[in-house]
C-alpha cells in the first residue's frame, strides 16, 4: 500500500476517466518522466472560467491508479501556490523519507529531494496548481530515475525552461461530457430530459457540467427545464457585457447561487464570500464554522453547516475528508474561477467587513503557537492568509496591523521557512512603514522580527542593519533600561557574534548584561541569560578563560537559585563543559559532564534524545582526557541509542558513528574504524546534500586513516 503526505482532494462526484481529452497522461508519465497538465485556454488571455477543466482531478486519479497498482510506493502530493506552501510540503515528505534531520526548510527539501535522484523506491510527486509565485527552479524541481513529477498548473511559463513534457487539458469531448452528466443524474433517470442539448449549450465545460448538474441532481428539474434557465441568464448577460457571451460556466455559477440560497435561505452567499477570499485549494474546516464566520453571516453554526451543504449540493464548493485517506484532514475547497467571479462581484462596502470576519475567522481557527499546530493545518492557514492578504490590500491594516499577520509570520518562523519568511516580514515591515509610518510601535516590533528572520537566514548584515536601528530609536525613546531597549542590544550582540564581530559583540553584550543587573538585579533570569551570551561570544572569540570564568559565575547564581538539578542549572553546566573542554582542560571537563549525565538521565530519563547527546559528549571528554576505554562504550553505546530512537540515517546517528569511529581508530581498532566510515560515508551520500560537510569529515577522516586520497 502506498504512503500518501500532503492534502489531495478526493475524486469529485461523479468522476469519469478521460480517454479522448485525458488519455495521453498514463503513456506520457512514465519513470523519470515530468508531466504539466496545463489549461488549454483555446485562445483566451490568463486565468479565467476555461481554468475549470479537471486538471487537478485527472491528477488525483492517476496518483490513486498508480498507487493501486504498485506502481509507485510513495506519493507526495504538495500544493505549489507559494515557495512556502512547496518547501513545507516537501519537509513532510521528507519526514516520511527518513530524511528530514535538522536545518530549515530549504535544508530538509535539499536532503529530499538528493534523496529522490538516488532512491531505487518507486515515487510520485504531484505539484498542484503551480503557480508563478512559487518560483520553482532548479533547487526545488524534483527529479530522479525511480519517479514520476506531475504537476498542473494554468500558465505554460511555470515550466519553462524544464524538461516537462505539457499536456494541454481543455474541455470533455462530446461523448465524454454526456457520459458525465448521464452518471450525475443516474438517481432520477427522468431528469436527463434534454441531456444532449443542455451538453451543446454548455460547450462541455467540466466547471459548467459539474455546477449544472449538481443543480440538477438537488431540485427538481430536468435538463430540458435547466436549458431554459440558463439561456435567459446567458441572454442577460450578455445583454450587459461589451464583451459579448459570456463562458458557460460564468451563467451556471449564477444558477447555482440561486440555488444554493434557496436552499440555505440566506446563509450562503455570505459564506460564499467568506470562502472567495480564501485558499480555494483548501480551508480548514474549522474556518468557516468559527464565531467570526457566523458572526458575519449572522446566524448560529447549524445554520452555518446547512449553508455549506447547500453551497455544496449547488456545485459551487465541496467538502472533503482529502480523498478517505487515514487520519486525513477535512478542507473545505472552490475553484479559483468561481472565488474570481465572486470577488469581482463585491462592492467595496461588502468587501471591507468581508475582510475583517475572514482574518478574524482565520485567527480564531489558528491554534496558540504553543499548542503546535500539525503541519497541513498551520500550512493551509498560511495560504488562506496569502490569499486574503492579496484581495485585501490595506483593509488588514485599518487600525493597526491585524494579528493574522504577525500569527502568520510566526507561523513561516517556526516552521523553518527561513526564506519565504524575510520575504513575508521585510513585505510587512515595508507595508507597515508606508500606512503606520516608521516610529509606529508596531513597525518597530515587525522590522524586529524581520531582523531575527534575516538572523535565521544567515542574512547578518541585513540583521544587525535593522537591530542597530532599533536599539537607537528604542534607546531615544525609552531610554537605555527599558526592558525593550536591553532585549534589542541583546539581539545585536548575538547578531554581531554570527557575523565574528566579536569585539563590537562583547561591548553590545556587555551593557545587556549592565542593563538587566541595574533593572532587574544581578541574579533575575535576564541578567543570568544576558551573562550566558556573553560568555558565548568570549568562547566565539576564543577568549576561553573570560567565558569559562563566566560560566562559572552563573552556574554558582543557578545553583544558588534553582538547585544543582534545575533544567537550567544543568544547561548551564554543560556549556561550561563545553568551553573547559575546548580550553584543554579535559579533566575539568570529565568532572563537569559527568554531572550533566547524570541529571539528564534522573530527570529526562536515559533514552531522551538530549540525555544520549551529553553522554556522547561526555565520550568525547573521556577521548580528550585519554580515558580510552570509557571514550570507546560510551560512543558506541551513543550510536546505538541514536540508530534505535532517531534512525540509522539521521544526521544526529551519522554524526555519532563517525564519533565511534574516531574513537576505534584511537585505540587501535583500524579495521573496525574503517569498516564504520565506509558505511558513514555511503549513508551520508543517500541522506544528506552532495556538499555537506559532514560527509566531507568522513570522507577526509577516512583517507587520513587508510592514506588514500
Amino acid at each position: 500500500m502506498a504512503v500518501w503526505t500532503g492534502s489531495p482532494p478526493p475524486l469529485a462526484p461523479g468522476f469519469i476517466p478521460r480517454p479522448e481529452t485525458g488519455g495521453t497522461l498514463e503513456a506520457a508519465l512514465v519513470p523519470g518522466a515530468t508531466v504539466a497538465l496545463v489549461s488549454d485556454h483555446a485562445g483566451s488571455a490568463g486565468r479565467g472560467w476555461l481554468d475549470g477543466c479537471g486538471k487537478t482531478q485527472l491528477a488525483v486519479a492517476f496518483a490513486h491508479a498508480a498507487a493501486q497498482q504498485a506502481e509507485v510506493e510513495l506519493v507526495f502530493w504538495v500544493t505549489a501556490t507559494s515557495t512556502a506552501s512547496v518547501l513545507s510540503g516537501y519537509a513532510e515528505a521528507a519526514a516520511v523519507a527518513g530524511v528530514a534531520g535538522a536545518g530549515d526548510a530549504e535544508s530538509v527539501s535539499a536532503r529530499l529531494l538528493g534523496w529522490l535522484r538516488d532512491t531505487s523506491r518507486p515515487w510520485l510527486v504531484v505539484l498542484d496548481d503551480l503557480t508563478v509565485t512559487a518560483a520553482l527552479g532548479d533547487r526545488l524541481w524534483p527529479s530522479g530515475p525511480a519517479g514520476r513529477v506531475l504537476m498542473t498548473t494554468a500558465d505554460a511559463s511555470t515550466v519553462t525552461g524544464h524538461r516537462a513534457r505539457i499536456v494541454p487539458v481543455g474541455p470533455f469531448s462530446r461523448r465524454e461530457a454526456l457520459t458525465y452528466l448521464m452518471g450525475r443524474l443516474a438517481a432520477d433517470v427522468d431528469q436527463r430530459l434534454g441531456a444532449i442539448d443542455l451538453v451543446g449549450e454548455l460547450g462541455n465545460e467540466p466547471l459548467a457540467l459539474a455546477q449544472a448538474s449538481a443543480v440538477i441532481a438537488t431540485s427538481e428539474l430536468t435538463c430540458h427545464d435547466y436549458r431554459e434557465h440558463f439561456l435567459d441568464r446567458r441572454e442577460k448577460l450578455a445583454g450587459a457585457s461589451p464583451s459579448g457571451e459570456p463562458a458557460a460556466a460564468a451563467v451556471t455559477w449564477e444558477l447555482s447561487i440561486d440555488h444554493a440560497e434557496l436552499l440555505a435561505q440566506g446563509t450562503a452567499q455570505s459564506l460564499l464570500v467568506l470562502a472567495a477570499l480564501l485558499d480555494g485549494d483548501g480551508i480548514p474546516g474549522t474556518v468557516l464554522t468559527s464565531p467570526a464566520a457566523c458572526e458575519y453571516c449572522g446566524v448560529a453554526s447549524p445554520a452555518v453547516q446547512d449553508g455549506l451543504a447547500a453551497l455544496e449540493h449547488a456545485g459551487l464548493l465541496a467538502a472533503d475528508p482529502a480523498a478517505g485517506l487515514p487520519g486525513a484532514p477535512r478542507l473545505t475547497r472552490l475553484s479559483w474561477p468561481v472565488q474570481a467571479a465572486v470577488r469581482a462581484a463585491m462592492p467595496a462596502g461588502m468587501l471591507t467587513d468581508a475582510v475583517g470576519a475572514a482574518a478574524d475567522a482565520l485567527l480564531q481557527a489558528w491554534p496558540p503557537e504553543a499548542a503546535d499546530p500539525p503541519e497541513w493545518l498551520a500550512r493551509a492557514l498560511r495560504s488562506c492568509t496569502d490569499s486574503l492578504r492579496q484581495t485585501a490590500g490595506d483593509l488588514l491594516w485599518e487600525g493597526g496591523c491585524h494579528p493574522l499577520l504577525l500569527r502568520a509570520g510566526e507561523s513561516l518562523d517556526t516552521a523553518g521557512l527561513t526564506g519565504p519568511a524575510v520575504a513575508y516580514w521585510t513585505e510587512l515591515a515595508d507595508t507597515s512603514d508606508r500606512v503606520l509610518g516608521t516610529g509606529h510601535p508596531q513597525t518597530s516590533e515587525i522590522s524586529e522580527r524581520l531582523a531575527k528572520a534575516c538572523l535565521a537566514a544567515g542574512q547578518t548584515a541585513e540583521a544587525i542593519s535593522l537591530l542597530q536601528t532599533i536599539w537607537a530609536e528604542r534607546a531615544r525613546g525609552r531610554g537605555p533600561d527599558h526592558p525593550g531597549t536591553i532585549e534589542a542590544s541583546r539581539d545585536l550582540g548575538l547578531a554581531l557574534v554570527g557575523a565574528g564581530r566579536f569585539d563590537q559583540a562583547s561591548v553590545v553584550l556587555a551593557e545587556a548584561v549592565a542593563g538587566w543587573e541595574r533593572s532587574q538585579g544581578t541574579g533575575s533570569p535576564p541578567a543570568l541569560a544576558a551573562r550566558e551570551d556573553l560568555a558565548a561570544a568570549h568562547r566565539s572569540a576564543g577568549q576561553l578563560a573570560d567565558a569559562i570564568a563566566l560560566y562559572r559565575r552563573v552556574l554558582a547564581d543557578r545553583e544558588r537559585a534553582y538547585g544543582s538539578g534545575h533544567a537550567d542549572t544543568t544547561a548551564t553546566r554543560q556549556k561550561l563543559a563545553e568551553a573547559l573542554l575546548a580550553d584543554g582542560q579535559a579533566k575539568a571537563a570529565v568532572s563537569q559532564y559527568e554531572r550533566v549525565v547524570a541529571d539528564r538521565e534522573r530527570t529526562l530519563g536515559a533514552g531522551d534524545v538530549h540525555t544520549i547527546a551529553a553522554r556522547g559528549a561526555l565520550g568525547s571528554a573521556y577521548y580528550a582526557a585519554g580515558k580510552m576505554a570509557s571514550a570507546v562504550r560510551l560512543a558506541e553505546q551513543t550510536a546505538e541509542d541514536y540508530t534505535r530512537i532517531l534512525g540509522a540515517s539521521h544526521r544526529d546517528t551519522l554524526t555519532a558513528c563517525l564519533n565511534l569511529a574516531h574513537a576505534y581508530y584511537g585505540v587501535g581498532r583500524r579495521s573496525d574504524a574503517i569498516k564504520l566510515l565506509t558505511s558513514v560515508i555511503e549513508r551520508c551520500g543517500h541522506n544528506l546534500p552532495a556538499a555537506d560537510p559532514l560527509t566531507a569529515m568522513a570522507r577526509v577522516s577516512l583517507e587520513n586513516i587508510t592514506g588514500t586520497s
